[in-house]
């Protein structure tokens, strides 16, 4: 049988290091309490920290972190092949040692139930404390991040924007299995050998709500948002439009979470036309090279919006720049009810729904949302005027439906329909 050793922690144990890690956390069936990034950085600093190795590969470690008189196990890990054979006992053992020369005189540790090495902390003597309840708050961002995205005009939206897209049922499927799993569950892929998507195009007719999926993604994986304004880069930028890119993208890179959106993207990734020399030539050209650096990063996604997909370059929509070319269209009748009873609220229970759908066939669902505000606000006006109670009926968001003056016309539902068929990516 191969013979295991003890020694100390060195800086170049640290790819080591997350393997033997990795391989534990995924035997445990809960997260462990405290971070990798936390572990390491502690056994860097010089805090109490042991491996263990079979002549050159190492097979186990142990980190714990010394507060006052006492400290805190951070970890116990094992390599699979080597559980069960006293070696956690073992790395427990010389860590409890160079604390107490610490004089540290309570030792605690907070695992999951079933963790790798809890055997180790039974063997050891260690008391099982029942009857207590771990509570923790977590910034979702450090302060240098949080400051940064500020800067940036970025934010953490709120949970459960996925939850409250009311319709759109087809899109959701397609962007749910295509998007968000495969980054959601980056483990999970990399079994299958499925490559999580790093840039994706969202393209439809205004209105249909490309900007809420690409909001909704985001408040779903729980990754800071940024909409870069073309418009507004323009209006900042002193040294051109390309440089204005440049320096945005390189703040950017300073997060370690992303999902990057850019609206109305044919603004600066238009067909190109003229002399190369042109400044619209200047501008696609950039975002060409930047996309391939931005997709190097793990953890980040830029999702693109079109009203018109036709009038981007070729170029950018060459395969290898984005994943997936997605159609985002008008709701059909499943999600217009959908969409209508969340405007319509309680009042969904007595109105005619069915009638509202079939008279908003075509509608987007902004233009669904005109008509329901406008609906309620005509009943509200009548109750002020006429000093009665009674809510909005299905006259008044019929009338509302009738005066709604609709996004898309009979062409932009022609091209949609051809744009779907040349350009789809999925």
């Amino acid at each position: 049988m191969p013979v295991w050793r003890l020694r100390e922690f060195r800086d170049d144990d640290l790819d080591q290091a997350i393997q033997v890690w990795e391989q534990s956390r995924m035997a445990t069936a809960g997260e462990p309490v405290f971070a990798l990034a936390e572990v390491l950085a502690s056994a860097r600093a010089g805090q109490p920290a042991v491996v263990a190795e079979v002549g050159e590969e190492m097979v186990g470690m142990a980190v714990a972190r010394i507060q006052g008189e006492r400290a805190w196990v951070l970890l116990v890990a094992l390599a699979a092949q080597w559980r069960r054979r006293g070696i956690g006992s073992a790395l427990l053992t010389e860590l409890e040692r160079r604390l107490r020369s610490n004089g540290v005189r309570r030792i605690c540790a907070l695992v999951p139930e079933g963790a790798t090495g809890s055997v180790a902390f039974e063997n050891s003597g260690y008391l099982r404390r029942t009857g207590l309840v771990y509570y923790e708050l977590v910034e979702p961002l450090a302060p240098a991040q949080s400051s940064l995205l500020a800067e940036l005009g970025g934010r953490l939206l709120p949970a459960g924007l996925w939850q409250s897209m009311a319709g759109m049922d087809r899109e959701k499927e397609i962007i749910e299995r295509r998007i968000v799993l495969p980054l959601a569950n980056p483990d999970v892929a990399e079994r299958y050998r499925v490559r999580p998507p790093k840039s994706v195009i969202l393209f439809g007719p205004p209105g249909t709500g490309k900007t809420s999926f690409a909001k909704a993604v985001a408040s779903r994986l729980g990754w800071p948002f940024v909409e870069l304004f073309p418009s507004r880069l323009a209006a900042a930028a002193s040294g051109g439009l390309a440089a204005s890119l440049r320096e945005v993208f390189a703040d950017l890179a300073e997060l370690d979470e992303l999902l990057l959106f850019i609206d109305e993207v044919e603004e600066i990734a238009g067909a190109r036309v003229g002399t190369a020399t042109s400044p619209a030539h200047g501008v696609t050209n950039e975002l060409l090279k930047l996309i391939p650096v931005f997709r190097e990063d793990y953890s980040r996604l830029l999702i693109c919006a079109t009203n018109s997909v036709r009038s981007l370059d070729s170029a950018f929509l060459r395969p290898g720049r984005f994943d997936y070319v997605i159609p985002v269209g008008p709701p059909d009748e499943p999600a217009r009810t959908e969409i209508w009873r969340r405007y319509l609220g309680p009042a969904a229970e007595t109105i005619d729904l069915d009638h509202l759908v079939q008279a908003t066939a075509h509608f987007t669902p902004a233009d669904i949302e005109y008509a329901a505000r406008t609906g309620a606000q005509s009943a509200f006006e009548r109750a002020m005027r006429e000093e009665t109670s009674g809510p909005a009926d299905l006259e008044d968001y019929l009338t509302a439906v009738a005066n709604t003056r609709l996004t898309l016309t009979p062409e932009i539902l022609t091209a949609f329909e051809q744009d779907q068929t040349n350009y789809t990516r999925l």
